[in-house]
């Protein structure tokens, strides 16, 4: 080949690649950072929460955090260890409780035995649940006349910090 010049995937010589300029790099990082996947973007956030917090970085914790930033709705900590081949649920439990302490992840009431787990969005966007009572199927749902309402709350004298609403009820296939 010719020196500076990169090869086609032919192996012909192509010309040398101008240089992009830097706002250019710039702004093609900025679109590149808002395409991201809404999992990605929550793990490289998790990551960087923990590093703040001087915890050291883990392979156990990295996976646990990157099975919850795929999941859709909570999940249990059973469920997790059952997913994760290789990790000790004693480790499961322990990054639980760690990201539950660093705002990460939320503890979800869905009746039954067992508390449900699922990530905090940095932007606030989240979901409620509805539960049936005979299977213990979940399904996450949004209303926005429901949070209207509960940030209306602050006229009768409340600040609201945080909310979750879980409907309780039977699911088609159990109805019938």
């Amino acid at each position: 080949g010719v020196p500076g010049h990169r090869l086609s995937p032919r192996g012909r010589n192509l010309r040398p690649e101008r240089p992009i300029p830097r706002e250019d790099q710039n702004q093609l990082m900025n679109e590149t950072a808002t395409r991201r996947r809404p999992e990605q973007a929550w793990t490289e956030h998790a990551e960087a929460r923990i590093s703040e917090a001087g915890l050291k970085r883990s392979v156990p914790r990295r996976r646990v955090i990157e099975l919850l930033a795929g999941q859709d709705c909570a999940v249990t900590a059973l469920q997790l260890d059952a997913e994760l081949d290789g990790v000790g649920r004693a480790t499961v439990y322990r990054a639980i409780e760690q990201l539950e302490d660093l705002g990460l992840i939320q503890r979800v009431d869905l009746g039954g035995s067992a508390h449900g787990y699922e990530r905090l969005e940095p932007s606030g966007h989240h979901h409620h649940h509805i539960v049936c009572d005979d299977c213990g199927k979940v399904e996450p749902f949004e209303d926005e006349a429901l949070e209207d309402a509960i940030h209306d709350i602050h006229r009768k004298g409340f600040k609201v910090e945080t909310h979750e609403v879980t409907l309780h009820g039977h699911c088609q296939d159990c109805h019938q």
